[in-house]
């Protein structure tokens, strides 16, 4: 990420660049959002990364918007105070949070912390005042609708700012939290049983769905889903559990996809396979899942964090991160151009890969998705333990609340094996080490070596998924293993979608990649760097496929703890795949785009059966994750056992 398109939009993207935030006059919204979004993002993957030009470029803009701060404490080029909406500084906020969190002198006079409080005094005589900045006159209500909506972040970020460095200001900071909480959107009542929506809104009357705008955006929608737990931290108001937990439950159950994204094409559209994710949905999403992990301790939403980590994100994403989609579709044979799209508000090249595809803001938001989730991937966990929350190779440096200084570090190839490898250094005493295992393990194959001893198996707490062992002085070394199964889960129109650990598998076709220069509106011609490019895939192998599921096997490479190809996310690069038999079956595309899959009395077998690998579903850019089946044996193409044999022994060294 730092060396594609998210560590260089400095220095050639005019939404960054030539920001009114940093004196320029670039942007695409009066919301003035472009900054504010690129500038969450970066900090984490600057600082995260080690790379010292993005950390400098960092600090240049930190220092530019606090050194530019207006006279009344306003952050933001808003000069018109009519024209002043909280919105944009939330991103900004947590931003800065951040930045304070790994550069301590971005407390000391003069810089981030006092800057902050400039502005929560300016916000506290506005929102004291008719709530000025947030509830505006009816003809702003598309402009006004995003602050209200989010308004959870900004209350994140002031709680932060209240716990941390509260510098005196703790009754203005609160009265903050609570205007916006008493105008803000409420969540709960957008995740009670009477009013959700649990299908297709294209079905809906226009009025009843135009006035639930402000939830149903899919942006929208994946930063809510942590707002009743925000909430629920300075109002004690325990009933914001069980919405909580309603909307987490309601949104992928009735919106949901197989890769953890939510169904919305700008709005909620069902369970279709071929409407669309956004990729600023996703990362959002990501961001509220870890929030809730680390806010109510409950596994589910760790699981689907990390679905969303290693599925739905780098799906959208070209190998070497210098292309993004707009929109990605579940199904999705072809990437191109399309005739019609099917979205409800994306163009026909929302579902391209590149540098702009569709409405900026994805470009300037989705670099936050990895870097935070890697500062979400470690936690305290009470007074005396620290804990593995979000899986994945990483280290962490930290003293304790002892007073000792503890490293961990975790090597792993994680999520594509689940073996990972804890190298643990203590300077003194002991503490608590606690590592999650994931809903999908098996916990008789999944076992826990600590120091060399023989392995036992785990004994994970039933409600965060945290096993637990004391660790002392020295270093100790830990293996832990995991166990998974191929997993079968049913999905809309009678198909499925396959599972192996925390990876969604697919049907990936090879694809023929046209790169072509930037169609963005936001850079002059011929000034994007050479890297950058829009894509057109199409397909060069067989995608409309029924499957057989009785014949799925799991196979990875030899030398399985070797390190992974980079970039990890491209076409075949993974080490692992999962065959099946398969057939192909009458199914078309039909206005660029594949059709709902046919139906079950409609898939006649139009071939022998043939052996397919199904392959990791983030590398696959073109890939078929919702299925159809078929029984290869009655419809009489199945080849002999003789031949599945000899085909499987040759895929065991893939």
């Amino acid at each position: 990420m730092a060396d594609g398109l998210p560590g260089h939009e400095y220095e050639f993207y005019s939404l960054v660049r030539d920001n009114p935030w940093l004196g320029g006059s670039s942007e695409y919204s009066s919301l003035n959002e472009a900054f504010p979004y690129w500038f969450n993002g970066l900090v984490p993957l600057a600082y995260s990364s080690g790379d010292e030009r993005l950390k400098k470029q960092v600090l240049e803009a930190a220092e530019y918007i606090i050194s530019h701060q207006q006279e009344d404490g306003w952050l933001g080029p808003e000069v018109d105070k009519k024209r002043r909406n909280f919105w944009g500084t939330y991103p900004v906020f947590l931003g800065l949070a951040q930045l304070v969190d790994v550069e301590p002198n971005m407390a000391l006079p003069g810089t981030a912390i006092p800057a902050m409080h400039r502005f929560v005094d300016l916000m506290h005589s506005m929102l004291s005042n008719g709530h000025q900045g947030f509830v505006w006159h009816p003809g702003d209500l598309f402009d006004e609708q995003w602050g209200r909506s989010r308004a959870a972040d900004m209350i994140l970020a002031l709680q932060w700012l209240y716990e941390k460095h509260p510098e005196g200001n703790e009754d203005k900071l609160y009265d903050c939290m609570y205007f916006l909480y008493e105008q803000s959107y409420d969540w709960s009542y957008w995740f009670s049983k009477d009013v959700y929506i649990k299908d297709d809104l294209d079905l809906w009357p226009v009025e009843i769905t135009n006035s639930l705008f402000p939830y149903v955006h899919g942006v929208n929608a994946g930063q809510g889903l942590k707002a009743g737990a925000v909430l629920r931290r300075f109002t004690k108001n325990d009933s914001l559990l069980s919405s909580t937990h309603n909307g987490v439950d309601w949104t992928f159950k009735y919106h949901g996809t197989p890769s953890g994204g939510i169904i919305a094409d700008e709005r909620l559209a069902g369970l279709s396979p071929v409407r669309g994710v956004e990729l600023c949905s996703v990362v959002e999403t990501m961001f509220s899942l870890s929030y809730l992990y680390h806010a109510l301790g409950e596994k589910d939403f760790a699981d689907r964090c990390e679905l969303a980590a290693f599925n739905a994100l780098p799906v959208m994403v070209m190998p070497k991160w210098w292309a993004h989609q707009y929109i990605a579709q579940t199904n999705q044979p072809i990437s191109h151009e399309l005739t019609r799209a099917p979205f409800w508000n994306v163009g026909p090249h929302g579902q391209e890969f590149g540098l702009e595809p569709n409405y900026p803001c994805c470009t300037v938001n989705f670099p936050q998705g990895y870097p935070k989730f890697l500062s979400a991937s470690f936690a305290r966990q009470g007074d005396y333990g620290i804990a593995h929350t979000l899986l994945g190779p990483a280290e962490v440096n930290t003293t304790l609340t002892s007073g000792a200084r503890v490293h961990i570090k975790c090597d792993t190839n994680y999520p594509f094996n689940h073996v990972l490898f804890y190298t643990i250094e203590l300077d003194k005493g002991n503490f608590w080490f606690s590592f999650r295992v994931p809903s999908w393990a098996v916990l008789n194959k999944t076992t826990l070596s600590v120091g060399g001893q023989p392995p036992k198996f785990v004994n994970p707490d039933n409600v965060t998924g945290m096993h637990t062992v004391q660790v002392y002085a020295g270093k100790t070394i830990i293996v832990y293993e995991l166990g998974a199964d191929i997993r079968v889960e049913p999905r809309a129109n009678d198909t499925v979608a396959i599972y192996h650990g925390a990876l969604l598998y697919a049907i990936s076709p090879l694809g023929d990649y046209d790169a072509h220069e930037p169609r963005s509106g936001h850079t002059k011609r011929n000034s994007a760097p050479p890297q950058s490019h829009d894509w057109s895939i199409h397909p060069m192998s067989p995608w409309a496929l029924a499957i057989d599921t009785s014949t799925l096997r799991f196979f990875e490479y030899p030398n399985r703890d070797s390190p992974l190809p980079n970039p990890i996310w491209a076409e075949n690069a993974p080490p692992t795949m999962i065959s099946v038999l398969a057939c192909q079956i009458d199914w078309n595309i039909t206005d660029g785009y594949a059709s709902n899959p046919p139906l079950k009395g409609q898939r006649n077998c139009t071939s022998r059966a043939l052996m397919v690998g199904l392959r990791p579903y983030g590398s696959a850019k073109l890939h078929m994750a919702e299925i159809p089946t078929v029984n290869l044996r009655r419809e009489g193409v199945a080849p002999l056992d003789q031949d599945l044999q000899g085909i499987e022994l040759k895929m065991n060294g893939i």
